[in-house]
């Protein structure tokens, strides 16, 4: 029988620029913000896993942590290092190596775009040259593509960017606190056709930390566990059509990442997505929550030209997809957002999320993140 496992403490640090502030400081306060929820101190931690994409390595955290001897081990896997992260430390609880586990990701990057370099991702030096290495050039091809085959319209991809930033000036966390308007972002400077400069997220600085517990844990500390019912993580298939993908491979339609990673989360959790309260997607842009709502099974490819301008992706709508800003509004800092998304759920189940909690009382909730080349992570969490 799978040993089942809880989240006992979720912690964040400030999203958004922080000049005098280190990436590592800030995974340093996301532990100690998460600790505090938990009721719990760093010795008590006995296993931890972590990450971040440029900001250094997870397990010389313990300098500032305290030097208590536990296995400690780096993850890097681009926008998916949070998600795999925690993906590790569920295991090791799952697999009785330890009672209590961490799982911690941070980064602090430079303002402009990521600047992937081909060698690091298998690819020769020619890929970059010839421009292929330019993620804001994917991002609008895919969605460009998914827009002419579902009819979804221009308007939908500034609807979405302007619930991210209401949402995010909800969140005392965010980044981009400042509401926008549909128009505003829908008029802004053209990126990649069609997405606009607003419709996108920033590369950004954040820590985001989670502490996971075996039952028999559970029962000796109390405090406000949230069940974490399932947890998957996948990498592509072929024919999946990725980031730095030149062209759609194979034939047919292409295959998704983030399908296969939803469909085995939902299995395992035993729950489908119609029985989620909210939901945490990968909005990298705009288009990306789009594409991902169909993807993890939220609904059909094309209902989400109805589904969005009918309100039902807002905080008070049916599925309440990003009630923090996502990505969007709160930056991606790549070790951290899938943590991130993971407290936000932890803390709308709870019941704790303020002006941007959600309508009734929420039992279940679901995070989906999403990295290139192509890897996904998600989790059911319940009350």
């Amino acid at each position: 029988m799978t040993q089942t496992v809880s989240i006992i403490g979720a912690g964040l640090s400030q999203f958004g620029r922080q000049p005098d502030i280190t990436g590592r400081q800030m995974a340093v306060t996301a532990i100690g913000n998460a600790l505090d929820d938990a009721g719990l101190t760093w010795p008590d931690v006995q296993v931890a896993f972590g990450g971040s994409d440029g900001s250094g390595l997870a397990d010389t955290l313990v300098a500032e942590l305290g030097f208590t001897g536990i296995p400690f081990t780096n993850v890097k896997n681009g926008c998916a290092t949070g998600g795999s992260a925690l993906f590790s430390a569920v295991n090791a609880v799952r697999a009785g190596a330890a009672d209590i586990a961490l799982a911690v990701g941070f980064d602090k990057h430079p303002r402009g775009a990521f600047d992937p370099k081909p060698a690091e991702w298998g690819l020769p030096d020619g890929y970059g040259e010839a421009g292929l290495m330019v993620t804001t050039q994917f991002f609008g091809s895919k969605i460009l593509r998914y827009m002419h085959q579902h009819n979804i319209s221009r308007d939908t991809l500034a609807r979405v960017a302007a619930k991210a930033y209401r949402n995010g000036a909800l969140n005392p966390n965010a980044w981009r606190r400042e509401a926008m308007s549909v128009e505003a972002i829908a008029t802004a400077d053209m990126v990649n056709d069609p997405l606009t400069r607003y419709m996108f997220c920033s590369p950004g600085e954040g820590g985001a930390a989670v502490i996971v517990a075996s039952d028999a844990a559970v029962r000796r500390l109390g405090g406000r566990p949230v069940q974490l019912r399932a947890i998957s993580h996948r990498t592509r298939r072929f024919g999946s059509f990725e980031v730095f993908s030149p062209a759609v491979q194979g034939e047919g339609e292409p295959t998704s990442v983030s399908a296969d990673a939803a469909h085995a989360a939902f299995e395992q959790a035993g729950i489908g997505p119609s029985d989620i309260d909210v939901a945490q997607l990968q909005d990298t842009e705009s288009g990306a929550e789009i594409m991902h709502m169909a993807e993890c099974g939220f609904c059909e490819p094309g209902e989400q030209e109805s589904l969005i301008a009918a309100g039902a992706t807002e905080i008070q709508g049916r599925i309440p997809v990003n009630t923090d800003g996502g990505c969007i509004a709160n930056g991606e800092p790549i070790g951290a957002s899938g943590l991130r998304q993971v407290h936000e759920i932890v803390t709308q189940l709870r019941r704790e999320a303020g002006a941007r909690q959600v309508f009734g009382t929420p039992t279940a909730g679901f995070t989906h993140v999403y990295g290139a080349p192509g890897i996904s992570a998600c989790t059911v969490l319940t009350v």
